[in-house]
C-alpha cells in the first residue's frame, strides 16, 4: 500500500499502475496521470505493459509551496460554496497541458542533468493551475490550511478508521498538534478517539456479519482489528452476543 502526507500527481511513462481504493479499482496507463488525495491509504500494483519496462514520474505538492501559491491566487476568484470533496484517486482527463507538462520533464531522467529548482517549481506550479482549472473543487482540496476549508476530523476517520494509526499520525494527517486535536476531537465526541475508532470497527464489521457472505476472521481484518479473540470480546462486550451468534 502506499500513502502520503502531500498530495501527489502519478504519469506512467510506460508500464501500468493499477490503484485500489477500499475495493475501487482504478487503472492508469502509458501516458495517463493520476492525482491522489493526500492522508489516504491506497493499494498499488505496478507492472509492465506491451513489453515495456514500468517507469513513473511522480510529483509531490508540498504544503509549504501550496501556501506560496494560495498567496498568489486571486481571491475573489475562491470559490468558497465549494462542498463536494476531490475523490481519493482521481484519473486526469487526457489535455495537452499535461502531456506537455510531463514530457518536458522525461529528458531530465535520461540524462546527467539536474533541473535547478526554478524548473522544478515551474513545473509543479504548472500542475497546480492544471489541477485549478480541470475542477474548481481542487480549490479546497488543495488549500485545506486555510480556515474555510480546514480538514475534518470525522471525515479522515471515516475514511481511514481501518489503519493502524497512532494518533500522533491522525494529528498530522489532518493538520493539527496532538493537543489541538485532542482538544477538537472534544468538540465532536464525547468518546476517545480511540475508542470512537474502535466503535466504528465494531459498526462496520456488523453490517457486515449482517450480509453473511464472509467469514468472522477476513471482517475482523478487513475493519482493522489484529487479533480475532479481542475482536470477538469488544464486540460481545458492545452487541450483547459473539459475532458468530447472527440473528
Amino acid at each position: 500500500s502506499t500513502s502520503s502526507k502531500d498530495h501527489k500527481l502519478i504519469y506512467v511513462y510506460s508500464g501500468q499502475i493499477i490503484l485500489s481504493d477500499n475495493g475501487k479499482e482504478t487503472v492508469i496507463n502509458k501516458g495517463e496521470c493520476v492525482f491522489l488525495r493526500k492522508n489516504i491509504h491506497v493499494t498499488m500494483w505496478k507492472q509492465p505493459k506491451d513489453g515495456e519496462q514500468f517507469k513513473t514520474i511522480y510529483m509531490l505538492f508540498d504544503r509549504n509551496f501550496l501556501r506560496r501559491i494560495y498567496q498568489e491566487i486571486n481571491k475573489d476568484n475562491l470559490p468558497l460554496v465549494a462542498v463536494r470533496k476531490i475523490e481519493t484517486v482521481v484519473k486526469l482527463p487526457e489535455r495537452p497541458e499535461i502531456t506537455s507538462l510531463f514530457h518536458s520533464i522525461i529528458p531530465y531522467f535520461d540524462s546527467t542533468i539536474q533541473p535547478s529548482e526554478e524548473i522544478i517549481d515551474l513545473k509543479i506550479r504548472e500542475a497546480i493551475y492544471f489541477l485549478l482549472s480541470i475542477d474548481r473543487n481542487f480549490y479546497p482540496c488543495l488549500f485545506d490550511f486555510t480556515e474555510p476549508w480546514k480538514v475534518d476530523i470525522l471525515d479522515f476517520l471515516n475514511e481511514n478508521y481501518r489503519y493502524d494509526l497512532s494518533m500522533e499520525e491522525i494529528a498530522g494527517f489532518t493538520g493539527r498538534s496532538l493537543a489541538t486535536f485532542k482538544r477538537d476531537f472534544k468538540k465532536i465526541s464525547s468518546l476517545t478517539p480511540r475508542k470512537w475508532i474502535i466503535n466504528k470497527r465494531l459498526e462496520a464489521a456488523r453490517k457486515e456479519i449482517a450480509k453473511g457472505r464472509k467469514k468472522i476472521q477476513d471482517i475482523c481484518y478487513d475493519v482493522g482489528f489484529k487479533n480475532v479473540s479481542h475482536f470477538s470480546r469488544v464486540y460481545k462486550e458492545v452487541y450483547g452476543k459473539a459475532p458468530t451468534q447472527v440473528s
